[in-house]
């Protein structure tokens, strides 16, 4: 305790409250029909001075927002964050406070309780202002992520989402020492306002299965297959139960990610995702990082039931093998390898593309003219179609469907750095994805204002216009960000398509993204109202 003489009892009582500084703080000491108290001056809400506020009792209000405390027991009664109260006590007369910090462990424990709080009010402000604190205080600010991913993970009703999966995007940003402080500050905004966002009811809670079985790759792969979470969850606690994660884990993930066209290539960058998070913030999110991904798994939509792309299993299982030549016969020549065999292809034309290219180029080959391809239709893309309200419901697509060509492939580089023989099951959908986009491109447009010049210098470009984002929607400031940082990955992995890679991020951070388009909502319920 440091005591510290700070007023007259008399001269207090006599005023009702006084206003004294302390080691460079503003401490208001009031009298009220309960006795004497000593709080910060300075609102928690704003800082504004509480000095100017309003006394009922014990109750205090700043009357700029109408936030009430309760002097007495400390409690918040309107509002959030927690008024600072100081230790008082009266001797001979005068007025006697301790202005020492409380411990550091118990200022930690009571900024991540008010984060928490923070998160399922979707109170953003003071989400930044509780991770500050943090910061401030000298504690690791990502603990306020490994926070709110154990808060969450259980509030997902269908696992992950792009909540999670643009984390290790933003802790690139957060960490950039480049950025000032600020801008980084901001990047671990953008992650809790997310999470708390996609939660939005944090009073349903959706537990996993507590059981724990024998970890056996295959029949966690099959689990998932038979859409089976209680018996693949208990099959990854078995993983997580082993002394270290065994060999297999994070290739029977990926494995699962890639045994369908799912989700519109989500369930691979989701799953890529988790393994950059796991290992940027360590052992202590596994748990509910791979727990949300699993329920994601389970739930995926398999696109490549749908017609358009319900060639993609068999021509997986039937990839070429040496000694076959897969739709290529002898006496017809396969397509040039050229991303204009592609552009304007349908997703079985260009998979039948990639399969007749595989018997004689090698599979990074076909991958680099697969994501200059993606990357093309993203720089092509019809603004005018993306934003018209005439769509049907049917070709609902917007400037997200493009990005994710070049996210996928980012995350399917992951996923064969793990295991190659992923490759077709990663060429194939990639194909898919070019199919899929090809109804919706400009193939005259005019494109040489978005070009750049070296990636660094565009990434740090880059990088400031994306903490300064304005987006009304977090997801729509998370595709800002996972895209920039899968173009960068995937131009200095294939370096010969950077030009087109960076120019199509380019376009795509300066393009008006609309997070609602509720006239075309309208139409569209309308026609399908009338047709029922």
């Amino acid at each position: 305790m440091a005591w510290t003489m700070v007023a007259d009892e008399a001269a207090l009582l006599a005023a009702g409250r006084l206003v004294v500084r302390v080691e460079g703080r503003q401490i208001l000491l009031v009298a009220t029909n309960q006795g004497l108290f000593a709080t910060a001056n300075r609102c928690p809400h704003e800082g504004y001075p509480l000095s100017e506020g309003t006394l009922a009792g014990c109750m205090l209000t700043c009357n700029w927002h109408n936030w009430k405390f309760d002097l007495a027991s400390g409690e918040t009664l309107v509002g959030g964050d927690t008024l600072r109260r100081y230790p008082m006590r009266i001797e001979a007369g005068q007025v006697w406070l301790d202005p020492a910090d409380p411990p550091v462990a118990a200022q930690r424990t009571a900024l991540l309780d008010g984060l928490v709080q923070a998160l399922g009010d979707r109170d953003q402000q003071r989400q930044l202002r509780e991770a500050a604190r943090l910061d401030r205080l000298g504690v690791d600010p990502l603990d306020a992520v490994r926070t709110a991913l154990a808060w969450a993970h259980e509030r997902l009703e269908y696992g992950t989402t792009h909540a999670f999966a643009a984390i290790p995007d933003w802790l690139r940003l957060q960490a950039d020492p480049d950025l000032p402080a600020d801008a980084r500050l901001m990047a671990l905004g953008e992650i809790l306002g997310h999470i708390g966002d996609d939660v939005a009811g944090a009073e349903a809670r959706f537990r996993f299965a507590t059981e724990v079985s024998a970890w056996d790759a295959a029949r966690f792969q099959d689990a998932i297959e038979r859409e089976d979470e209680p018996a693949a969850v208990a099959l990854l606690r078995g993983a997580l139960a082993l002394p270290a994660w065994p060999a297999d884990l994070p290739g029977a993930l990926v494995a699962a990610a890639l045994e369908h066209y799912a989700d519109f290539g989500h369930s691979l960058i989701y799953t890529t995702q988790a393994l950059r998070l796991i290992d940027r913030l360590g052992p202590g999110v596994v748990e509910p990082v791979l727990l949300a991904l699993v329920r994601a798994l389970v739930y995926a939509q398999r696109e490549d039931l749908l017609p358009e792309f319900r060639d993609y299993r068999q021509r997986c299982r039937s990839w070429w093998q040496p000694g076959d030549r897969f739709l290529a016969l002898a006496s017809d020549p396969p397509p040039p390898l050229h991303a204009l065999a592609l552009r304007r292809t349908s997703a079985k034309q260009a998979m039948a593309i990639v399969g007749a290219w595989a018997p004689i180029h090698p599979p990074e080959a076909i991958f680099a003219i697969l994501t200059e391809t993606v990357a093309w239709q993203l720089l092509h893309a019809d603004a005018p179609f993306l934003d018209s309200v005439d769509q049907k419901l049917s070709e609902n697509v917007g400037w997200l469907d493009f990005t994710h060509g070049l996210t996928f492939a980012a995350a399917g580089l992951d996923a064969v750095r793990i295991d190659a023989s992923l490759w077709p099951a990663l060429l194939l959908q990639l194909a898919c994805f070019v199919g899929r986009n090809s109804r919706y491109v400009d193939p005259d447009l005019a494109t040489g204002e978005w070009g750049v010049g070296a990636v660094r210098p565009f990434l740090a470009d880059a990088s400031l216009r994306v903490v300064n984002h304005g987006q009304g929607r977090f997801v729509l400031s998370a595709h800002l960000a996972k895209t920039l940082f899968a173009a960068v990955e995937l131009a200095e992995a294939v370096p010969a398509v950077a030009p087109t890679l960076l120019a199509a991020t380019n376009r795509f951070l300066e393009a008006p993204l609309r997070g609602r388009n509720p006239r075309r909502a309208a139409r569209q319920m309308l026609a399908f109202v009338a047709e029922e």
